[in-house]
């Protein structure tokens, strides 16, 4: 009939609009070596290097070793960090060596490796179906990094192959999906200096890598200069090494220092000494860490010449070690085989790691540099410094970034460090909502005071940052901590207390002539009266560190010891009438 629809041609129609409305989304591909600012981290020299995923610069190919310079192709502890909310990922990519080793699997030589951070800073691994060929692919499906947090983007950071040479590599994600690389860390980096144990030998993935897990677990960049057979303390890797401006310096190669590598006692001293002495007398004020070869006599490995020629190479590193320290030389440390703590079940062939050796190797170097770098963990939520990406507001990391970038054009006088009681308040650095300005600007900025407080912050996310360079660089008169009240929900008091405990060390370490003020947390709707109990042991704790204990909060409280409502906006967060009482209690104890 005239103006119908056939019955048959209309149910055509139907399940043609349903099979477009479920097709797949389209995916859009960047290449990471094609973006407009450098985003391959792990790379000392990003702007010299003459492929996309080279370690060493291409100047380097006329003074260094040409074993060297073959392995500084394999992309080895390099990785890209970017934010997606998508919850597909897919990863295209060549190679051009071997696919796998006799002793190390392809996932291991050739593959790549996914994390993500949710919002409280948890590492999150993602698993992938894979294929290898002339062209590589991972996928990564039904991604859901946080329930709470949904829709979100994350950050991800993607560990490129161990032992091969990345040709070319793209990220698809759906077309309907944010994405963004990340640019480069300006933290001074970690720079490992070893052998195939270094480079990744042999791990099962390359974020099973000990370098890539201690990259994760202190969240600094990594520059990974392990070199199959052929880490040898040479001059000319050295002398590279002094270019870069180190957080500290890894020296792990006495596995192919040994007498069955052709070296006498004599020469592995000479190279010990004279690396040392270069990377000191160059950058004084780096610390340098040496580290024995991880075989020994409790490895549990039946193999006597092995152990003897071990033992040699080691002992020789401890005399040489106190050699130098004798002589005056500081900022050098040693990390043994028996801290180490490899043994038979860790190892693949009795030299190198497996997956359970690579964590053995991870928790060793992470106890060693955290003291040798003052960064200090403990068993408690409150004392493990972590990242958190939860207020929606404001991206985390650059207001981190702001604010050291801040602290090299303008050295604070007063420094607030807090949650977003504090962030949202008023001054600089600029947040993107300010609730009380207005007092902020009469009574604190003339004073001085700097806002390091970030939203949603707990005490852990505050002793990231503190490690993490916020505090230094510069002298500031007084310092101040007010942090604790999103911890309420998840932690005891004992915790927040022990997590404000390490906090004002570690603040004490960074600023020493500064001094250190401890706010009582501020009251809230519903814990007024847990508050009272928490801050009394606040202030007992103020007194054995050696800290001031101030509690301006009280003047956001009525006759009947609750919270004044009229002068909070949710009742957290004060008003502009709630700022101002609170910006005259704090006043007389800002430092001049």
């Amino acid at each position: 009939m005239k103006g119908k629809v056939p019955i048959f041609l209309a149910f055509k129609l139907l399940l043609s609009v349903l099979s477009f409305a479920q097709a797949p989304s389209q995916f859009v591909w960047r290449n990471p070596a094609a973006n407009d600012f450098p985003v391959v981290e792990g790379q000392a020299w990003a702007a010299e290097v003459s492929a996309p995923y080279d370690r060493f610069p291409a100047r380097a190919e006329k003074t260094l070793n040409p074993n060297v310079w073959n392995i500084s192709h394999s992309s080895a502890g390099l990785y890209i960090k970017f934010k997606t909310n998508a919850t597909s990922i897919v990863i295209r990519y060549t190679v051009k060596g071997a696919l796998d080793m006799t002793h190390m699997p392809v996932t291991g030589v050739s593959g790549v490796d996914l994390y993500a951070i949710d919002p409280n800073g948890k590492w999150m691994w993602a698993p992938a179906s894979r294929s290898f060929g002339d062209t590589i692919e991972y996928r990564f499906a039904n991604i859901n990094v946080s329930s709470e947090f949904s829709g979100r983007d994350y950050e991800y950071r993607l560990y490129l192959p161990l032992y091969n040479t990345v040709t070319w590599l793209t990220i698809g994600v759906p077309d309907n999906s944010s994405f963004h690389f990340m640019p480069l860390s300006r933290e001074k980096p970690i720079v490992v200096y070893g052998t195939s144990i270094a480079q990744g030998a042999c791990a099962s993935r390359p974020g099973m890598a000990w370098t890539s897990i201690l990259q994760q677990r202190l969240d600094r960049p990594l520059i990974n200069l392990g070199f199959s057979g052929s880490g040898k303390l040479e001059p000319s890797v050295i002398e590279l090494m002094l270019e870069i401006d180190a957080r500290i310096y890894v020296l792990d190669c006495i596995p192919n220092l040994t007498a069955r590598a052709g070296i006498t006692k004599q020469e592995l001293e000479n190279r010990i000494l004279i690396a040392v002495k270069a990377l000191k007398e160059h950058r004084p004020h780096v610390p340098v860490l040496l580290v024995d070869h991880s075989g020994g006599s409790d490895i549990g490995i039946i193999d006597t010449a092995a152990l003897h020629d071990y033992q040699n190479a080691n002992e020789m590193l401890h005399y040489s070690f106190d050699k130098m320290k004798a002589a005056g030389i500081t900022g050098i440390y040693l990390l043994s085989n028996k801290e180490i703590g490899l043994y038979s079940y860790g190892t693949v062939d009795g030299l190198h790691p497996n997956d359970a050796g690579m964590m053995a190797y991870a928790g060793a170097y992470e106890k060693s540099i955290r003291f040798i770098l003052h960064e200090q963990e403990g068993m408690l939520t409150t004392t493990i410094p972590v990242v958190q990406s939860r207020d929606g507001y404001y991206d985390w990391r650059n207001r981190h970034k702001e604010i050291i970038t801040g602290n090299k054009k303008e050295a604070p006088h007063i420094v607030f460090l807090g949650n977003s009681i504090i962030h949202y308040w008023g001054g600089r650095p600029q947040a993107p909502l300010t609730r009380g300005a207005a007092s902020w600007n009469e009574y604190l900025e003339p004073a001085g005071v700097k806002n390091f407080a970030f939203g949603w912050d707990r005490i852990e996310n505050v002793l990231w940052r503190v490690y993490h360079d916020e505090l230094d660089g510069f002298q500031a008169v007084q310092v101040w901590v007010m942090i604790g009240t999103n911890n309420l929900t998840i932690n005891t008091d004992a915790e927040i207390t022990s997590g404000l405990k390490m906090l004002i060390e570690a603040i004490q370490v960074r600023q020493p002539t500064a001094s250190i003020v401890v706010s009582g947390i501020l009251p809230r709707r519903d814990m007024e009266k847990r508050i009272v109990t928490l801050n009394t042991l606040i202030a007992s704790l103020a007194i054995r560190v050696k800290a001031q204990y101030v509690n301006p909060g009280t003047v956001l409280l009525n006759s009947k010891k609750k919270i004044d409502e009229s002068l909070f906006e949710d009742g957290l967060h004060p008003n502009a009438a709630g700022y101002k009482r609170l910006a005259i209690a704090i006043k007389p104890y800002l430092k001049k």
